[in-house]
């Protein structure tokens, strides 16, 4: 009974810290946390933007900007991925959903050194224009939610 009731708060105190993170528990969200570096995850991140023929076209970082002021605080970088081929699509189907692309990527330090890897899903950011949009967005989506996948899977795998 000790054990069963040891097994259920541990389980508690870990669905917590999940969502104390600020990241976990969103709806349309992705997270992955890691046992990478902050460093070495951004780098392998980006890898696997270009191995997917995806491309980074924007990326923002609060962390090296707090530096650059003499501020420390956890890594963070907002990667913003697409390529034209699916901009065209987008735009044909819904100018409005124009303003989402690029979709990002956010890597986030943890306390612990270790870096979490998270996204909004492409279905999930173009939701709001579907009806618009139609099945052309909706497929585009889909498509795109494979890729951003396949994206993570490749930048969280250990090598």
């Amino acid at each position: 009974m000790r054990l069963l009731a040891l097994v259920f708060v541990t389980s508690l105190l870990a669905a917590g810290l999940a969502r104390a993170d600020g990241l976990s528990g969103r709806e349309g969200w992705q997270v992955l946390p890691t046992e990478k570096s902050y460093t070495t995850l951004v780098d392998d991140l980006k890898s696997a933007i270009t191995d997917e023929g995806m491309l980074a076209v924007t990326q923002a970082s609060a962390s090296d900007g707090a530096k650059g002021r003499g501020i420390t605080i956890p890594g963070n970088r907002v990667i913003g991925v697409y390529r034209n081929d699916y901009a065209v699509r987008m735009l044909e189907a819904s100018v409005a959903a124009g303003i989402e692309a690029p979709i990002r990527f956010y890597v986030t330090e943890n306390a612990d050194g270790t870096a979490t890897l998270s996204w909004k899903t492409p279905g999930f950011v173009f939701a709001p224009y579907m009806e618009e949009g139609g099945p052309a967005l909706q497929e585009l989506a889909g498509e795109l939610d494979q890729v951003f996948l396949s994206v993570a899977d490749k930048a969280v795998a250990s090598r």
